[in-house]
């Protein structure tokens, strides 16, 4: 059910199970798996996941699931937790194209990709109060870091969903967009970013990240700019940007 297109150096990850959601069982979490090693094997400068159809992902797929003999710890920790990790490690910057449903382990995958475009009328929140489960794959570590503990279990009690409009203006994604023009939008900036200063991209990712899990400070973060800054200094694409610049005109960048 996971298609991989590589078009120029850009790979479209595709969540193709339209009739269920694009809920993931282990065997989908598998080709995803592999999907992003043959992605970053291509030496790809951008990635985009998508899911086909009205949703992006309804989740974890429970259709066959036994809750007396269900080992969920097992289905989060050992398949999905490092999946979400390689996606958060992949190397080049990411774009998620979330339309419709964005549940559970799809809020996952949307929480471990660079930037995230939804569809104005995405439905993106915590329906396990409907199944006796809770939120999980990230969810309220996003939540409880964007919206506040009050509005985070709001949301869970009630299993109320946000739009995608809403869910971007309280600072959960990165942009809404109308839902008809969200792949085209999305496609044509990872094309653009695919053209860009990888190298810089991914370094400024790290500092994201080091802000983000160990509450970095402002002297201790503009200290790890500082040291990354030159670092870069002896990079190609550092060396092309400056001559570009002085030159008057495009920086064609490699990458390296």
């Amino acid at each position: 059910m996971i298609d991989l297109k590589i078009t120029g150096a850009v790979a479209e990850v595709v969540l193709n199970a339209p009739q269920k959601m694009n809920a993931l069982d282990e065997s989908a979490l598998q080709e995803l798996h592999s999907a992003y090693d043959d992605a970053a094997q291509a030496g790809v400068r951008a990635l985009v996941l998508r899911g086909e159809g009205r949703g992006f992902c309804a989740g974890r797929d429970i259709s066959n699931v036994i809750p007396a003999t269900d080992d969920a710890y097992d289905y989060l920790a050992n398949k999905v937790t490092p999946l979400l990790k390689k996606m958060a490690a992949f190397p080049a910057p990411t774009f998620a194209a979330v339309q419709g449903a964005c549940l559970g382990v799809g809020l996952g995958l949307a929480i471990a990709t660079d930037v995230v475009y939804v569809g104005e009328k995405a439905k993106i929140g915590s329906p396990f109060a409907n199944l006796g489960a809770t939120l999980d794959s990230g969810g309220h570590a996003l939540f409880t870091e964007r919206l506040g503990a009050h509005r985070t279990l709001d949301l869970i009690y009630t299993a109320e969903l946000m739009s995608g409009a809403d869910a971007v203006r309280a600072g959960l994604f990165s942009r809404a967009i109308p839902d008809e023009e969200l792949l085209e939008f999305t496609l044509a900036k990872a094309h653009a970013v695919s053209e860009g200063a990888t190298k810089a991209f991914l370094a400024s990712r790290q500092l994201v990240a080091e802000i983000r899990d160990q509450r970095l400070g402002l002297w201790e973060s503009m200290e790890n700019e500082n040291r990354v800054q030159g670092e870069l200094c002896s990079s190609s694409d550092y060396s092309e940007g400056f001559a570009a610049f002085q030159e008057k005109r495009k920086p064609n960048f490699s990458g390296n």
